[in-house]
């Protein structure tokens, strides 16, 4: 088994935390249907190819 975690992981672990974090903070502010609503959004924005480039404006609804 391997011990060490590649660059590759580490780097994949960091956006989990970060993920984990702001998911914290939307639960904290406006609870737990807003947090998933706002991260299933977010997932289908992806997956429609809608998720614009860091900058660029979000998607309309």
């Amino acid at each position: 088994m391997q011990d060490t975690l590649s660059e590759e992981q580490k780097a994949k672990d960091e956006f989990f935390e970060r993920i984990s974090l702001l998911s914290q903070e939307m639960v904290k502010a406006y609870g737990k249907d807003f947090a998933m609503g706002a991260l299933v959004l977010g997932a289908r924005w992806i997956a429609e190819g809608k998720a614009g480039a860091a900058g660029e404006a979000s998607p309309s609804m």
